[in-house]
């Protein structure tokens, strides 16, 4: 079984920075082996992908960006720590929303619905004020 745990949410101003990380643990877990994804959703909408990162497969890895997000958030992922992250810069009011984890055994392919993932994490809510 997979747990993944978020933490770095909080309430900031719009142009203020934060950066989300996801723990994963598990048997014999290993990060590389799993494509992750951060989604957001707000009260009332569905669930939105922002950003997601291909397993490190032996072609080496994929990242995605939704369009309202490029260039002002970046993921990555720290094997050592078994956690990935996502660095937002810029924030701007309408990026407010809970975010959540999420993971695949061997995902190959960015972008992935949220149906596509089988593990998620609790969610860290991010407030942005104008």
């Amino acid at each position: 079984q997979v747990q993944l745990v978020e933490s770095g949410g909080g309430l900031v101003q719009a142009g203020g920075s934060l950066r989300l990380s996801c723990a994963a643990s598990g048997r014999s877990f290993s990060i590389s082996d799993y494509g992750m994804g951060w989604f957001r959703q707000v009260q009332g909408k569905e669930r939105e992908l922002v950003s997601a990162i291909t397993w490190s497969g032996r072609s080496g890895e994929s990242t995605f960006y939704a369009d309202f997000v490029k260039g002002r958030f970046t993921i990555s992922r720290d094997s050592a720590k078994n956690t990935a992250y996502l660095q937002m810069n810029t924030l701007r009011p309408e990026d407010t929303a809970i975010y959540y984890c999420a993971a695949e055994y061997r995902l190959p392919y960015v972008p992935a619905p949220p149906s596509d993932f089988g593990y998620w994490g609790q969610g860290t809510q991010v407030i942005v004020s104008p």
